[in-house]
């Protein structure tokens, strides 16, 4: 027996509403079938299964908003028997925004700490919810069975500290991916011991190659320079693996698999930043159509579950805005970013003549609890050294 649970699609997210089932009870799903949509504060999500079996039961109904870690179906996958599961109540979901919009010290009720041989009972969702809200769970009176902290006795700790919200259904899809992108920076920097480095990389030659290579292609199946800057960025994880790594529970987690997650801006404001799976392993070709596929589809609002809850790094460019050099917040719970600014020319020092040089500002910000300035360095270094043979990539 398999539960298929509302996945966290992002460090950001909390809870998701079910807009309608894709399958049936009885019906066969295999591993990748779209099994739900799912409204998230940021767009409404194609969410996939990751078994293969026959649903039993749906626990969940269109309409209802779940946290995240809920069961919302049971699975009877091939080959194993399954006992009957009994509908569970949903627990209630926080109304209003994620993070209170006024910075300060939050009144909450006087509970002595939990005594360290006392385990403290806390629903996951509620340990969340109280992580975002910089809240200690050990102060905070539990009023569930035996004392267990629910979402709602972390709401009522919090509110003293924030003003009235607006009722959820009167905060739009904007206001609430505002919010819900502000609670993930924070925690970010709150946690998170940054440090950002920077170097200029020299693109004569990318651009050079890039000319002569579109020449040879069709106008729909010409390269832009970003996916050249993405391959590079995805192969010099292999020269500095522990850059491609997850932060979970308290360790870094080191992934095998590069999925490069890609920083895009939506239509009205906000961003998304999606994974190109197994960015490594593409052609150029294919990572210049699975990139426009990507671009056009998250603008559309038809992401997949594993494209949000996949990537290992990410990647953003403010070049075609007219910034020079981006120094992004990391995005829990990966380990690293990577910023990339517009194409400039620049005086450039070359056998002891100084040239015109097209060059492009190649940032890192990284997590000192994994790596440090000599290993982020060296990634940089293998970025550059990547762009100067770009018939390679």
């Amino acid at each position: 027996m398999a539960e298929f649970v509302m996945p966290q699609l992002g460090a950001d997210m909390t809870a998701g509403k079910l807009l309608g089932w894709r399958k049936k009870v009885g019906e066969k799903v295999s591993r990748g079938d779209i099994i739900a949509d799912v409204e998230t504060d940021k767009a409404d999500i194609e969410v996939e299964v990751f078994v293969t079996g026959v649903i039993e039961q749906l626990l969940v109904q269109p309409g209802q908003k779940v946290p995240v870690g809920t069961p919302m179906a049971v699975i009877r996958e091939e080959g194993k028997p399954v006992a009957p599961v009994a509908a569970r109540p949903l627990p209630s979901v926080p109304v209003g925004p994620a993070v209170p919009p006024v910075a300060r010290a939050p009144v909450i009720p006087i509970r002595a700490p939990a005594a360290p041989s006392e385990r403290l009972r806390v629903s996951p969702a509620a340990r969340k919810l109280a992580e975002d809200l910089g809240i200690d769970p050990a102060t905070v009176t539990g009023t569930g069975p035996g004392g267990r902290i629910t979402m709602e006795d972390v709401q009522r700790a919090a509110r003293p500290a924030a003003p009235v919200a607006a009722p959820e259904a009167e905060l739009d899809r904007q206001t609430r991916m505002r919010q819900a992108i502000a609670a993930a920076m924070a925690r970010s920097k709150r946690e998170i011991p940054h440090y950002y480095l920077s170097t200029t990389i020299d693109m004569s030659r990318a651009l050079a190659w890039l000319t002569q290579e579109n020449l040879k292609r069709s106008i729909e199946d010409r390269l832009v320079y970003g996916v050249l800057l993405l391959k590079a960025a995805a192969l010099a994880l292999r020269q500095v693996p522990e850059l491609n790594s997850l932060w979970i529970e308290g360790q870094a987690v080191r992934r095998s698999d590069i999925h490069i997650g890609v920083a895009i801006s939506l239509r009205g404001g906000g961003l998304v930043a999606p994974a190109l799976h197994h960015t490594d392993r593409q052609t150029l070709g294919e990572l210049m159509n699975n990139f426009r596929d990507l671009v056009q589809r998250a603008r559309a609002g038809s992401l997949r579950s594993s494209e949000l809850s996949d990537p290992t790094i990410t990647v953003t460019s403010l070049g075609e805005q007219g910034v020079e050099a981006v120094f992004g917040i990391i995005y829990p719970p990966q380990v690293a970013l990577v910023g990339f600014g517009k194409i400039v020319e620049r005086p450039w020092s070359k056998g002891g003549k100084i040239v015109s040089r097209p060059v492009i500002t190649a940032t890192l910000s990284g997590d000192h609890r994994v790596t440090d300035g000599h290993r982020g360095g060296l990634y940089l270094a293998a970025v550059d050294r990547l762009m100067q043979e770009p018939d390679k990539l």
